[in-house]
């Protein structure tokens, strides 16, 4: 080096400073450790949403409609929405699953829920978005589905169901 040329830039020597370099390591550390905390606890209602839902799976694929159906409000204001076609009633509501499931030769076929997203929408209401499939031995269904859940005396139910296909 001549007298009359620069030497390194300062910030360069700064970059390669021992302390810079453990201070961007430990920053490094720091923020790999956050990404790694597991997502906190679902609340304890919206678990009980789920528990509903799961209970429903497993009724469904044993074949129980019934008990599938406990997951409903038994009311004759239930509502479920498929299509162009409004069924109002726990009643009704059965027979419609009957009719387009058991009737006939049908078979229920295996069921699966996906892409769950649970929303409380306060104390005693939440509503649940995702995705529905039936498989059978001849065909595979599915569509998409969204939930309104009201606390009863008897736990979470479904009053509204609006489901396409």
């Amino acid at each position: 080096m001549t007298a009359s040329s620069p030497g390194p830039r300062p910030t360069f020597r700064l970059l390669l400073a021992p302390g810079f370099v453990a201070l961007a390591v430990w920053l490094l550390v720091v923020a790999l450790r956050g990404a790694e905390r597991p997502a906190p606890p679902e609340r304890p209602d919206a678990a009980a949403v789920r528990a509903v839902l799961e209970a429903q799976v497993a009724a469904w694929n044993r074949g129980d409609l019934e008990a599938f159906m406990a997951g409903y409000w038994q009311s004759d204001a239930l509502t479920f929405f498929s299509g162009k076609d409004r069924t109002q009633g726990w009643q009704a509501t059965l027979k419609r699953y009957r009719k387009k499931y058991q009737a006939d030769g049908k078979e229920m076929g295996q069921l699966s829920f996906s892409d769950l997203e649970v929303r409380l929408a306060g104390p005693d209401t939440a509503w649940v978005r995702g995705r529905w499939q039936v498989v059978t031995s001849r065909e595979t269904v599915g569509g998409l589905f969204t939930l309104i859940f009201e606390k009863k005396a008897e736990g979470w139910r479904i009053v509204h169901d609006h489901t396409s296909g």
